[in-house]
């Protein structure tokens, strides 16, 4: 089995060069996310382990981010390769049928993707009502309000990511349809000898 191999920004025409910037925006996103899950289960272990107390919201709050990190991050592991595929077939075949057999197998990712962005946001509507418990509780301890941020705004991150992988893949069919009209080949991806033994 080897990575999915696509087409990376660099290879997309001048009209599409904010696909670059978008991708750059979500690895910062993740960067920074990541960094703040750090620094809050740093503090957490710190709390428990040296002051005997602990942080409620932390576990909560660390689950979130993580959730929202890894849908986020859907459409950029799609772009640089990282899905894991078979891809015998397909460099045993021509360019052009490489191509058809490309957009074939696009054609019903995009569809189930599509199905969970709808279905995605009306199961997120549904709980518009529920609020964060530890969200509420810090909250309402520093200032005596309830915060009332609802659940919906952690289930969204599905859609979300559903809607961003399906803009990457309708992306990899722009750039190898453009690279095959300019007769470039997709190089076969390298193999890991380490996956031979």
């Amino acid at each position: 089995m080897q990575a999915q191999s696509t087409a990376g920004p660099s290879d997309l025409p001048r009209w599409f060069r904010w696909f670059g910037i978008y991708t750059r925006t979500i690895e910062g996103v993740a960067g920074v996310s990541m960094a703040v899950i750090l620094v809050i289960m740093i503090v957490q272990v710190a709390a428990r382990y040296l002051f005997s107390g602990s942080i409620i919201w932390a576990e909560e709050a660390c689950r979130y981010l993580l959730l929202w990190q890894t849908f986020l991050l859907l459409g950029v592991a799609y772009q640089r390769g990282e899905f894991v595929m078979l891809d015998l077939l397909p460099y045993m075949l021509s360019s052009r049928a490489r191509l058809v057999l490309k957009s074939a197998t696009a054609i019903p990712v995009l569809i189930f993707l599509a199905v969970i962005v709808v279905e995605g946001f009306d199961y997120a509507s549904r709980f518009e009502r529920q609020k964060i418990p530890a969200l509420d509780f810090i909250w309402s301890s520093l200032t005596g309000a309830n915060a009332g941020v609802s659940v919906k705004w952690v289930y969204i991150c599905v859609p979300i990511g559903a809607a961003l992988l399906a803009l990457h893949v309708i992306a990899d069919l722009v750039v190898s349809t453009i690279r095959h009209r300019r007769g470039i080949d997709d190089p076969p991806p390298a193999v890991d000898m380490g996956e031979q033994l």
